[in-house]
């Protein structure tokens, strides 16, 4: 094959490379991110949850990716050692692991007190005050928090399912998904002006381009950032 040749399908190759390049970025483009529930939405799907068979378990599991800003896989990954303290009450933070998180590190999920009441009244439906006592120092403290209908834990895909099943059925048939949550958490607490270096640590994000990513701009945040002139 003589160099002309070989120029040729070189050109052609990038070419091809490029277009290929180009067609994965359009489709990334097209793709919605997760939508944001405002206050008034999350009190009603919470509304809906309480009429579900696992109520207290699915309204646990939203409240650690909306008051938490937890990611499903994480919340799936959880264990009640976890977040049970020694005293049966629940932890102020839960220190994940690199196995339990997305990525090579672990991260530190600082739990607010509605966060931490919302725990606390799952587990009360599973064993008395007593017994979360009891627990702490038994070997069930390894057993998943969460658990299916088989009590069974769940998987990262699994409990996305679960979620965007409990959205459906809620109504909430636009964007909604397993990642609705974690972005809302963040929205809201940059619309509260709290500093983009505390957003990334909840997140557990090492670049403030990702973590940007995920805050939702509002007419109301617009709003308020016009009146500051």
């Amino acid at each position: 094959m003589n160099s002309t040749w070989q120029k040729l399908i070189g050109i052609l190759q990038q070419r091809k490379y490029a277009a290929t390049n180009d067609k994965h970025w359009l489709r990334g483009q097209k793709m919605k991110q997760a939508r944001v529930l405002n206050e008034k939405e999350l009190n009603a799907l919470f509304r809906y949850v309480a009429t579900r068979k696992y109520a207290a378990r699915d309204r646990a599991i939203l409240a650690c990716t909306y008051f938490g800003g937890m990611r499903i896989g994480e919340v799936a990954a959880l264990c009640i050692k976890d977040v049970l303290a020694a005293d049966g009450t629940i932890k102020l933070e839960i220190n994940l692991t690199a196995e339990q998180t997305k990525g090579k590190y672990g991260r530190t999920v600082v739990l607010a007190d509605k966060l931490r009441k919302e725990l606390l009244e799952y587990l009360l439906t599973r064993y008395s005050k007593n017994e979360l006592i009891a627990l702490a120092y038994s070997d069930l403290a390894s057993k998943p928090l969460f658990t299916t209908q088989k009590s069974a834990g769940f998987s990262a895909n699994t409990l996305t399912y679960t979620i965007h099943m409990l959205y459906k059925d809620a109504g909430f048939l636009d964007g909604a998904s397993s990642h609705s949550g974690r972005r809302s958490f963040l929205t809201n607490l940059s619309a509260k002006s709290v500093p983009l270096k505390v957003l990334m640590e909840l997140a557990g994000h090492r670049q403030a381009q990702t973590t940007m990513r995920y805050i939702n701009v509002t007419t109301d945040m617009k709003r308020a950032a016009v009146e500051l002139v």
